[in-house]
């Protein structure tokens, strides 16, 4: 486990701006958790040596942080495009995609173009496979605007677009130049936007650091008034923890990287077969980790008590923590039977375990999958 924060969150509360190292070698790149908008330009500049020319890709909701991030770059010398893409995860496809190939040709890119993903985590990941496909791959940089974004999709180089069948089944793994966070810009996110971030905290807190999951119980209250301080606490702590374990596996090869899907399984599973928007991602990855936990208390690996504490947890966060009767459990199950982590047609979750954090855990049952289903829809 990460060591954790030292006396709760107070070692971040008077920072204005923290800074988190990933490093990777030669694909290093810093995160900015700032409070303001100021010291973008020059960033981007720091981030991006060999650029002269930049495309920002943001979405209708973001039109505002587009701008001021279009001002900066410009004030910074890069000659700067535009391009908005409807707003919601039906954006993720190939033909948003394709509508940003068209833009880059047009731009006449070549290697040192840089692109810039202004938004949330549909934004970020969308931005990101354009990226690491146009020209074989381009400059990345990442400019998240929601709380899902900030602790989460923005860090680490996963990309990726949507297939019918499945969540980011096609993508690639692109690592970003640098990652600038502006917390600010949550004043103005739609609070269930928020909610739905707290979500990716809360696992963090399982899977490798209980003091954090202990103090998001005790200011539970701070979290969702969206506490300056208190987000950049969280904000800069699960950076700190999504870096920590991309250092050690960047591209899933040694399965450690696998831990921060916690949840996700029966998640990707609930946004396939409910329809992408039915729920917001944080939302689904809520109910997933409660269906993980009684799915790993199933099986005998651990027992109730945390379980309990996270649902409660859950529940003050205003997130669901069960599954819509109406959604087909063998739906479900096809769905989650193309999950990535399966090897071999074999489901794999990623489970608690009674020492304490989370593993890959192979061949489950299918009928303890489905028995934990009709649980959590009662």
């Amino acid at each position: 486990m990460a060591q954790p924060i030292s006396s709760g969150w107070m070692l971040y509360y008077n920072l204005l701006m923290h800074t988190v190292r990933v490093d990777l070698g030669p694909r290093a790149y810093d995160i900015v958790v700032a409070s303001d908008s100021a010291g973008f330009g020059p960033f981007a500049r720091r981030c991006l040596p060999g650029s002269t020319n930049a495309l920002i890709v943001g979405d209708t909701n973001v039109e505002k942080h587009v701008q001021t991030a279009r001002e900066q770059l410009t004030a910074t010398g890069f000659a700067v495009e535009t391009s908005l893409i409807p707003a919601g995860e039906t954006s993720k496809n190939f033909f948003s995609a394709a509508f940003l190939y068209d833009k880059l040709a047009d731009m006449a890119a070549d290697r040192r173009t840089a692109v810039v993903a202004v938004g949330g985590g549909v934004v970020g990941d969308l931005a990101g496979f354009v990226a690491a496909t146009y020209n074989r791959g381009l400059p990345l940089l990442m400019v998240p605007t929601t709380m899902l974004a900030m602790v989460d999709s923005s860090v680490g180089g996963k990309t990726g677009v949507n297939h019918p069948k499945g969540k980011n089944l096609i993508g690639a793994f692109h690592q970003p130049t640098g990652v600038w966070i502006d917390s600010s810009t949550l004043g103005t996110l739609p609070d269930r936007e928020y909610r739905s971030g707290l979500a990716e905290v809360v696992k963090y807190g399982i899977i490798l650091d209980l003091e954090l999951f202990a103090d998001l119980e005790m200011y539970t209250a701070e979290v969702l008034a969206k506490d300056p301080m208190s987000v950049r606490a969280i904000v800069a702590r699960s950076c700190q923890l999504k870096a920590s374990v991309v250092e050690k596996d960047e591209r899933e090869e040694t399965g450690l990287r696998a831990i921060l899907n916690y949840g996700h399984t029966f998640a990707h599973a609930f946004e396939a077969v409910g329809g992408y928007g039915s729920w917001l991602h944080g939302e689904a990855v809520s109910a997933g980790m409660v269906c993980a936990w009684k799915l790993a208390e199933r099986l005998g690996r651990v027992g109730p008590e945390l379980g309990e504490r996270q649902t409660k947890l859950l529940t003050a966060f205003k997130l669901p923590v069960t599954v819509k009767p109406e959604w087909n459990a063998d739906s479900l199950l096809d769905s989650m039977r193309r999950d990535k982590k399966n090897v071999g047609g074999k489901m794999r979750f990623v489970l608690p375990k009674a020492t304490g954090g989370v593993e890959l855990v192979a061949d489950v049952p299918e009928t303890d999958v489905r028995a934990v289903i009709a649980e959590c829809q009662q």
